[in-house]
């Protein structure tokens, strides 16, 4: 179960590009309306349409070229950006009619951008510079004739409530649109802050967890170790009685690994992979694997499947992982002693590990718990540690786990681990 963060961009580069896309429907939207106007035979002002247009272009080729280039944008730049817009406008309406061009409505849009995307201080500035300029354009301005009533297939239209109406369509079209997405930024930053603050309860369990295990590591040494003399005092005692022989070496493998264990916690805490051990065929790595779990769990019949696939690349012997997968096998012998599946295959880049059990199947009620830290489904008999710990160990690397009913009965064990970070010389 991989826990992967949303992809965190500048927000004053995301906004940029708002501005960008903002700018083009602008343009769009004015070439648009000038076409129409000169298919009207409406006289305008062509060379400063054109001044105003073309820098306004200019200002967008620019930001385009920006964007591609760099990734760090400042409030200053896009407050400058901002206010290309402004002039741009203004340029445009002083020549086109002033306070009474139907698109001056297009002051509010850079003044939308500048709302949500600039500190306080900066979008009070530019609603003043727009203020001021619109009220300017009330005192001066070439005044647009022949802009009122026309006749379009057999109909009378005021020209100018026609370009009012436009401007409501195209300002509602764009509010809708950028809401829409300042709210869905706003979503991805709500789950970015839950996914953090997750993985940092996660981290605390963890480390309270590694704190518990160092100090059981301390403490369970001297039991264990008195344990081990009595055990091999007992098996010179019955050096002649087989069968009580046999379940006492049964028991003295168990406490050489639980030995093993507490010594891999202090000898590997705090080691990188590549000191804590060397390089394996990924064939012979899981062999390892298989072979230490069979040695501690011999009632139990595994059956093995290994891939015969070409590629065999040379692993990183991490002890973590090699636990994590006996760990899931001890879950699928715990749910069904008398036999256990094992199926690997992998390529260069993938390994697929599948472990199926016989037993009763996932209830609903586990489905939904399972993997969160100290819940069992052994009824008292686990730590509630095991699937949480695997699942951290294999999202260390990259990969995922799922388990899911199996459509024959029992629990089916997936594990999906990219090879790129355990490969030697990758």
């Amino acid at each position: 179960m991989n826990t992967h963060f949303p992809t965190l961009e500048n927000p004053t580069r995301r906004n940029l590009q708002r501005l960008f896309l903002l700018r083009s429907v602008m343009l769009a939207f004015m070439l648009a309306a000038t076409a129409a106007l000169y298919y009207l035979h409406i006289p305008l002002p062509k060379i400063p349409i054109a001044l105003a247009v073309g820098g306004m272009l200019l200002l967008n080729l620019m930001t385009l070229l920006r964007l591609q280039k760099f990734s760090n944008v400042t409030d200053h730049e896009l407050l400058l950006q901002l206010l290309g817009d402004l002039l741009g406008l203004t340029v445009l309406f002083y020549f086109t009619g002033g306070y009474s061009n139907p698109l001056v409505w297009m002051y509010l849009l850079p003044l939308t951008i500048a709302a949500v995307a600039l500190k306080r201080e900066y979008t009070w500035l530019l609603a003043a510079i727009a203020v001021i300029c619109y009220s300017t354009l009330v005192f001066y301005y070439v005044p647009l004739s022949h802009l009122h009533m026309h006749y379009l297939a057999g109909k009378s239209l005021d020209i100018h409530l026609v370009g009012m109406w436009l401007g409501f369509v195209v300002s509602a079209g764009i509010i809708a649109f950028f809401v829409t997405r300042i709210g869905q930024s706003l979503r991805d930053y709500d789950q970015l802050l839950a996914a953090v603050r997750e993985r940092s309860l996660e981290s605390e369990l963890a480390l309270s967890l590694g704190t518990l295990a160092a100090s059981a590591a301390h403490e369970l040494g001297t039991p264990l170790a008195t344990m081990a003399v009595i055990s091999k005092e007992l098996a010179r005692d019955l050096s002649n009685q087989p069968e009580p022989l046999q379940q006492l070496v049964i028991i003295r493998t168990q406490i050489d690994r639980c030995k093993e264990i507490l010594s891999s916690i202090t000898r590997n805490a705090g080691q990188s992979r590549a000191d804590a051990g060397h390089g394996l065929p990924l064939n012979q790595f899981l062999q390892d694997a298989i072979q230490r779990w069979r040695d501690t769990r011999p009632a139990t019949e595994l059956i093995v499947s290994l891939s015969d696939s070409a590629s065999n690349p040379l692993i990183f012997t991490d002890r973590t992982l090699s636990q994590a997968i006996q760990n899931l096998l001890d879950n699928a012998a715990d749910a069904s002693p008398d036999r256990v599946l094992f199926d690997a295959n992998w390529d260069e880049n993938t390994l697929q590990v599948y472990i199926r059990d016989f037993g009763n199947g996932l209830s609903d009620e586990v489905k939904t718990q399972l993997g969160k830290p100290f819940f069992s489904s052994k009824n008292g008999n686990g730590m509630g540690l095991g699937v949480y710990l695997t699942q951290m160990i294999i999202a260390k690397f990259g990969g995922t786990l799922t388990l899911s009913n199996h459509a024959e009965g029992g629990v089916l064990t997936a594990i999906s681990l990219p090879l790129h970070q355990l490969r030697i010389g990758h």
